[in-house]
């Protein structure tokens, strides 16, 4: 009879939660016995029922209601692995319903043997302790130091907002984007410098799109999924960088999204930044990207002259430095597009007149600007070299994205992914879910088709120099 109402309850269960959930935390769990209204579970480990009992509990209510009425109960047992405590026998733990209308079920401490009496977090990040989290974050990325322009007003007041309320306005998640170079890691880092200044207790942790991937690949390697979920689950306020970074990783995004879930249903506030808005991204699961749509997506523009010179004056007053403003004038003009080069000309230039001790004039930062033009390449991504490939060969960009087997798009589509190989620091999961949302095998078989051509076919590698040309132009 147990077991008929318990597999009652899991087809309810099913329907209503994750598969990767299901298969986690109810397909381990054992029916023992059914006396009266109260149901008998047993569960691997004390972690394991906290756990039931933090995410799970308002579904467990509603199907044992549903099965054996109002008057429900449910009692645990948990397996203790420890000869020490209880004679190894199983370790129950019972909680009546509240009311005739609920069953509503309390934590308990379960004693464990050894000096620690709280079951530990065994999952570990480099820098980071469970009880006293490193939130990760540059003291130098704040509020203050981020100047405010029509190019990023939007998202510097949103984000200003959220700082001030995590969790509690309708920017959740505020998904900060624009092209590198921008600011929005900076300004990602000031809404956790800013919550932690207004909310000392509040975990906050920045951790980049990669880092996340990593730690998630070990996670599973060591066995400790579970507690790599748990640990993100525990955040007040969770930055994620450079989400687009995501793409062509199933497993890393089906974990995100149940963390995601978790961390938004409880209040918690999500930020992210991507390089395209939420409808651009490709090689993302279609239910992430709707929720990442939930809250505010605000761009960040490339920054007009009076914003690039307030930029500047407000690096050389940091720094101590007095310098003309006619050669502030000169860097604004000629590096306009992305902040990051613009304060890097102002370093160049002022490690110039250091080194060389030469004092800081209109015709030492020309001379230097001109150089440092002339030698940085243009940034290509792997749009720009879609669109240069399709122009090449004069097809059209639906062409290359979509799954046709003409000879002709083939080819361009694999000298599309050859060049994102070559010239970008793409991943080849990254590169494959742009180009036509293929996989990272097909990206390698496309780079070692592109090189046995250009060895055996002339023609071929003539096309493949001219495109390159192109590309670098």
């Amino acid at each position: 009879m147990h077991e008929h109402v318990w597999n009652n309850c899991l087809k309810v269960i099913k329907d209503n939660v994750p598969s990767i959930s299901y298969r986690t935390w109810f397909e381990p769990i054992v029916p023992l016995k059914l006396d009266d209204d109260i149901l008998t579970i047993q569960v691997p480990s004390p972690f394991f029922y906290e756990y039931l009992e933090e995410q799970y509990i308002d579904i467990l209510r509603k199907v044992l209601v549903k099965e054996l009425g109002e008057e429900a109960k449910l009692e645990y047992n948990v397996v203790m692995q420890n000869n020490s405590y209880n004679n190894n026998k199983p370790y129950t733990v019972k909680f009546p319903a509240k009311s005739g209308k609920e069953i509503r079920n309390q934590p308990v401490k379960v004693p464990i043997a050894g000096s620690d009496n709280v079951i530990k977090n065994p999952f570990v990040i480099p820098g980071i302790k469970k009880l006293d989290i490193d939130p990760m974050l540059n003291p130098g990325n704040s509020f203050p130091n981020f100047i405010e322009g029509e190019c990023n007003r939007l998202a510097r007041s949103a984000g200003y907002a959220v700082s001030n309320n995590p969790g509690g306005t309708a920017f959740n998640p505020l998904l900060v984007y624009g092209d590198s170079g921008l600011g929005k890691t900076h300004l990602a880092q000031a809404i956790g410098i800013e919550v932690k200044g207004k909310y000392p207790d509040k975990t906050v942790l920045y951790v980049n799109a990669n880092k996340f991937q990593t730690q998630f690949v070990d996670a599973i390697r060591n066995n400790n999924k579970n507690d790599f979920i748990h640990f993100y689950q525990m955040i007040d306020v969770l930055i994620i960088d450079d989400v687009h970074e995501f793409a062509g990783k199933e497993k890393t995004q089906d974990t995100f999204f149940h963390i995601f879930n978790h961390l938004h249903q409880s209040g918690k506030q999500l930020v992210l930044t991507s390089d395209k808005p939420p409808v651009e991204l490709q090689g993302l699961e279609q239910r992430l990207i709707s929720r990442f749509k939930w809250g505010l997506s605000a761009d960040l523009q490339a920054p007009d002259f009076e914003t690039r010179m307030a930029i500047l004056k407000k690096k050389v007053y940091n720094d101590g430095i007095e310098m003309p403003d006619d050669v502030l004038e000169y860097i604004a003009t000629h590096i306009s597009d992305n902040v990051r080069e613009l304060e890097g000309a102002l370093i160049s230039l002022l490690a110039q007149s250091t080194l060389n001790k030469k004092e800081i004039t209109l015709d030492l930062a020309k001379e230097m600007i001109d150089k440092l033009i002339k030698n940085t390449n243009k940034e290509i991504s792997i749009d720009y070299i879609q669109k240069v490939v399709c122009n090449y060969f004069n097809i059209g960009l639906e062409q290359i994205q979509s799954r046709t087997r003409k000879r002709e798009i083939v080819q361009a589509r694999q000298v599309a992914m050859f060049f994102s190989k070559s010239l970008t620091k793409s991943s080849l999961a990254t590169i494959g879910s742009q180009i036509g949302g293929k996989d990272h095998a097909t990206v390698l078989h496309a780079c070692k088709t592109v090189n046995n051509l250009l060895e055996t076919d002339k023609r071929f590698r003539i096309q493949i120099d001219e495109i390159e040309k192109k590309l670098k132009m």
